[in-house]
């Protein structure tokens, strides 16, 4: 008896398609509320650094990163919290700790966002694409920073906020202290807010 072909394809198009499903559950693309609070302070970065009217070609940009590198820092912290999530009732069904995805394939996934990333900072000026690298940094360092410090929260406040100074520098090719301004208050707000959303976790 021949094999059912179109069968076989059938399934093997499922099986792609659950796959693709739990990669984007893991980059968090179904709870875009994440996107939002990014977007925010970053928008208005850029509406402020261009008088109300920001460079289009630059929107683009900004938006695209944002989504990706939001993506790439939820993909690397459940990587880093992979031996962490079974025993926390509200992350023990995430993709790694489920078995859904595999760490190598999270790890994967993290850098082809990052080169995403990188490509789309290379759009940028100078000056902000130094920021860029900083930004970066903090997205690297904080699922990790988590275990040695007791307020983790506020190196998340400055990754969210981080993106306001690189707006600034994109459009206007500097850094005022208003920039700084509206870093501090983004940084503030994103600590506040993701205390509360830490306080979930308490009897965990």
């Amino acid at each position: 008896m021949k094999p059912n072909k179109p069968a076989n394809r059938g399934a093997a198009n499922a099986a792609l398609l659950s796959q693709l499903r739990n990669y984007l559950i893991l980059m968090r693309m179904d709870r875009p509320i994440g996107i939002l609070l990014l977007l925010w302070p970053m928008l208005w970065a850029l509406w402020l650094a261009g008088r109300g009217h920001p460079d289009g070609g630059l929107f683009i940009v900004f938006v695209l990163g944002v989504i990706v590198m939001r993506a790439a820092g939820c993909v690397l912290n459940d990587f880093a919290d992979r031996n962490i999530d079974p025993y926390v009732e509200r992350t023990r069904n995430r993709p790694i700790p489920s078995g859904a995805v595999a760490p190598l394939e999270a790890l994967a996934l993290f850098v082809a966002l990052s080169l995403i990333a990188v490509g789309l900072a290379s759009l940028l000026n100078r000056q902000a694409q130094v920021l860029a690298v900083v930004a970066a940094g903090l997205a690297v360092v904080y699922p990790f920073i988590k275990r040695f410090v007791s307020v983790p929260q506020f190196f998340l406040g400055a990754a969210f906020g981080w993106a306001v100074p690189m707006a600034f520098a994109a459009q206007t090719g500097q850094t005022p202290q208003l920039a700084w301004i509206l870093f501090l208050a983004a940084l503030v707000w994103a600590t506040i807010y993701d205390t509360f959303y830490a306080m979930v976790d308490r009897d965990d």
